[in-house]
């Protein structure tokens, strides 16, 4: 799959998540596979541009090309303003958000709220990609609600607009993460248009990313909450897409070395205190199918340094590396 001059292979692609698919994560993510990784939401309202938190989403020093930033937004100006900011600060692929749920979000008529006022969705689409000679994406729901499914609709006006490819989430925003993903949507919209399109929603194993290609004809499938705490899922997926085969789960001393390493991108990148904080949500991802998670969580929740943070994580993972070797 190409997004403008970008070839992106493997056609595994981290989906945006806020506060989730920040630098570390996504550096990550490419490392273990992802074809191209999405960042976290960047407001596109120019007096939030230079506060800490948008500092860090909008840091892309080292990271693996090419670089995509999703910007979120309502208005056309201010949203076009936003792409060529970002483009200045190092993007290479500009993402526009029409797929957040987020009440917060869609409370100010961004995100997925977006899909309800067509007309408007063909101003900010224009907008963006005549302000930025980069590629424009965008991601979407399948509409409002059930009764409003109108991804077709807004396929087509991405596409004549110049959109270089859509990511759509099989869910409609009053779905939010409820049920499960319908593909039958993200099907008729790689039916109608010739741009590449994404499928996202509920990929959480090798063999759900080929059913999903398969049923919608997509050109590549976006891995959302099924990579966190499984970052390997893009080598895995990749794999099994070329080759029909499960590549074995990575053992112990290999998921230890992996979290280890993003916990300390972790403290460097955020520093030890919000390094610490944040890496907490990780933690807990990362030991969620374990059955010790529970007791897991506790202790590292306690944690108020980064050494303690990876003294009890080193602990944690060199017991389930015991346990591995006596098992076998």
């Amino acid at each position: 799959m190409r997004i403008g001059p970008y070839r992106i292979d493997p056609p595994v692609v981290l989906g945006p998540m806020a506060g989730v698919t920040d630098k570390p994560f996504r550096v990550l993510c490419k490392q273990l596979g992802a074809g191209l990784a999405v960042s976290e939401m960047t407001t596109a309202d120019p007096s939030l541009w230079h506060t800490r938190k948008s500092l860090h989403r909008m840091d892309h020093v080292g990271e693996p090309e090419p670089v995509s930033v999703q910007i979120a937004g309502y208005d056309p100006g201010m949203l076009a303003e936003a792409a060529r900011f970002n483009v200045a600060n190092g993007a290479q692929i500009i993402d526009i958000n029409m797929g957040c749920p987020a009440k917060k979000v869609c409370n100010v008529w961004a995100g997925s709220a977006l899909l309800q006022d067509e007309p408007l969705v063909a101003r900010i689409v224009k907008a963006v990609v005549e302000a930025v000679a980069v590629p424009v994406t965008l991601k979407i729901r399948t509409g409002w609600d059930h009764e409003h499914r109108n991804a077709v609709h807004i396929a087509h006006i991405a596409e004549d607009a110049g959109i270089a490819a859509l990511a759509v989430h099989g869910r409609t925003r009053a779905d939010r993460y409820a049920g499960e993903a319908e593909y039958a949507t993200i099907a008729a919209v790689k039916a109608a248009v010739c741009i590449p399109v994404l499928a996202n929603g509920d990929v959480t194993t090798p063999q759900q990313a080929r059913q999903v290609l398969d049923l919608t004809g997509a050109d590549a499938v976006m891995i959302g909450r099924g990579a966190q705490g499984r970052p390997w899922i893009f080598r895995e997926i990749a794999h099994f897409l070329e080759h029909g085969k499960l590549l074995a789960e990575p053992a112990p001393d290999e998921v230890a070395a992996i979290l280890l390493h993003h916990l300390e991108q972790l403290y460097a990148f955020y520093g030890e205190e919000a390094g610490v904080r944040i890496a907490r949500k990780h933690l807990g991802w990362y030991a969620k199918d374990r059955p010790e998670n529970a007791a897991f969580r506790q202790v590292v929740n306690r944690a108020g340094s980064a050494s303690e943070q990876l003294r009890q994580t080193r602990d944690y993972f060199a017991v389930l590396a015991d346990q591995a070797a006596l098992a076998a």
